[in-house]
């Protein structure tokens, strides 16, 4: 799938994401947003998967440390054919399969269960070093927040990566260097990020996340490294296409109303219009 393609599938993503959470009225969708290229570009260009066989023995494997970003996780999901695009609406609704943080007992496509802050980088190399011991070639990718990795679980979980040499691993870091509380620099620093990763015996490549080019190019860097795990920290943009929640910190966990709703969808169908136009 080529650059343009990937960007218009990434903009349905994002439609899909306000729609859940605007349906569940409730939700998070500033780091969903931020974070929808990157998980277009795994879902529809990177992993080797099955929709019509999720449990695929030698499927790769994807890890959503900061499981609060769901929305974005069950949309590409859902476009990627694992489930209807139709059920997101019903985000969070009581019965529903897509509950406010992944659960890979109830979600076709979700390989583990999260939303415990710290813990699925812990998760992601105990698969990729079982997958090891198995000699199989699958390969796995976890995302982090870049307010996560603020718990000293992530640093232990990158030591014991480090230190086993897991080139199957792929630790992405979603900078978009805003938390709950505010900017991620106020609340406790967790920057220089790519210093501490290298630290920890990681192939670090810094990028513009919300560039399909970039993502591109360091995702195969990925793949070419051997001997140790990767570490891409993506600098992202807060609540991604939609204009009044772009690097605003107060849409890290809140829903539209019907009027934002709207403004909201049409900043994504004007962005949907240009790359329609776009060579």
């Amino acid at each position: 799938m080529n650059k343009l393609e990937l960007q218009k599938r990434a903009n349905e993503v994002r439609k899909g994401i306000v729609t859940a959470v605007h349906g569940a009225k409730a939700g998070h969708p500033g780091g969903s947003l931020s974070a929808a290229d990157l998980f277009t570009y795994l879902y529809f260009e990177e992993m080797n998967i099955d929709p019509k066989n999720p449990k695929w023995e030698d499927r790769d494997r994807f890890v959503l440390s900061k499981g609060h970003t769901a929305p974005g996780l069950y949309s590409a999901l859902a476009h990627r054919g694992y489930f209807p695009v139709e059920d997101l609406p019903t985000l969070r609704h009581l019965g529903s399969y897509l509950q406010g943080h992944p659960c890979m007992q109830e979600t076709p496509g979700v390989d583990m269960s999260s939303g415990s802050l710290g813990q699925g980088l812990s998760v992601a190399a105990g698969m990729a070093l079982g997958l090891k011991m198995a000699e199989k070639d699958s390969r796995v990718y976890c995302l982090c927040g870049d307010g996560e990795i603020q718990e000293g679980q992530i640093w232990e979980a990158a030591m014991f990566a480090g230190f086993r040499k897991l080139d199957n691993l792929v630790v992405v870091v979603d900078n978009n260097g805003l938390q709950i509380d505010g900017k991620i620099e106020d609340v406790c620093s967790p920057y220089p990020i790519d210093k501490k990763f290298e630290a920890f015996n990681f192939h670090v490549i810094n990028i513009n996340g919300n560039d399909m080019e970039e993502i591109d190019a360091a995702f195969k860097e990925a793949r070419a490294t051997k001997g140790m795990p990767t570490c891409i920290i993506m600098k992202t943009v807060k609540g991604k296409g939609v204009s009044f929640m772009e690097n605003n910190a107060g849409w890290h966990g809140k829903a539209p109303n019907d009027e934002e709703y709207a403004i909201a969808m049409a900043d994504l169908e004007k962005i949907g219009e240009e790359l329609g136009g776009a060579n």
